[in-house]
């Protein structure tokens, strides 16, 4: 048996709900308020990546440190007190994810898979599941699982390295620090096994 809502009470409803909208559609003109965008739009509020050429070409693995900013959601390489990249990220999505402190760069893969993440695939190659965690989901009968790619990888501690990865604009990983594709393999070369990272927040 379905509830019938009496007819009067429709129309304050549906007056209501019109008065909602018209509401938020005025809400959105007032002059100063920020209009509500959507997640694709905000990649632009991040500051394109500014390399040093002069700064670059001096730096060497045995001269460089990376200094990661969470709050700024910027990766800075660095010649002492000077800037030769300054990159957007993505680092962890909730607080702690990506920890902070002083750490060193543990390991170097070029071409990287996650342990963790990435889809359950089968015979073929098709991706039955997509966006899988090995830590909670389980693979369906016939399939594997191969890890997300994470080209450039340098990690920096247990389960959170530097790596090309989307940036939507705002702190979108699993812990890991997504880097722009043409930055990467920049910070790659000039880092080498035990160049100080130090990741604040």
């Amino acid at each position: 048996m379905r509830f019938q809502i009496p007819r009067i009470f429709r129309g304050i409803f549906a007056a209501s709900v019109g008065m909602w909208g018209f509401q938020a559609h005025l809400r959105a003109q007032i002059p100063g308020r920020p209009a509500m965008k959507k997640a694709s739009e905000s990649i632009r509020e991040q500051e394109p990546s500014k390399v040093s050429p002069r700064v670059l070409e001096r730096l060497t693995r045995e001269s460089s440190s990376v200094l990661i900013s969470l709050s700024k959601q910027r990766a800075y390489l660095m010649l002492g007190p000077e800037i030769a990249i300054d990159s957007p990220i993505s680092s962890g999505k909730a607080a702690g994810m990506t920890p902070t402190g002083s750490f060193n760069v543990q390991e170097k893969d070029p071409d990287h898979h996650s342990n963790r993440y990435g889809n359950f695939v089968d015979r073929q190659g098709r991706t039955v599941r997509s966006g899988v965690s090995v830590q909670i989901d389980s693979a369906p009968s016939g399939t594997h699982f191969e890890g997300a790619p994470m080209k450039w990888f340098m990690r920096v501690s247990e389960g959170v390295g530097m790596h090309i990865g989307i940036l939507p604009g705002y702190p979108a990983s699993h812990g890991c620090i997504r880097m722009p594709a043409e930055i990467a393999p920049l910070f790659y070369e000039k880092c080498k096994v035990g160049t100080p990272v130090v990741i604040e927040r």
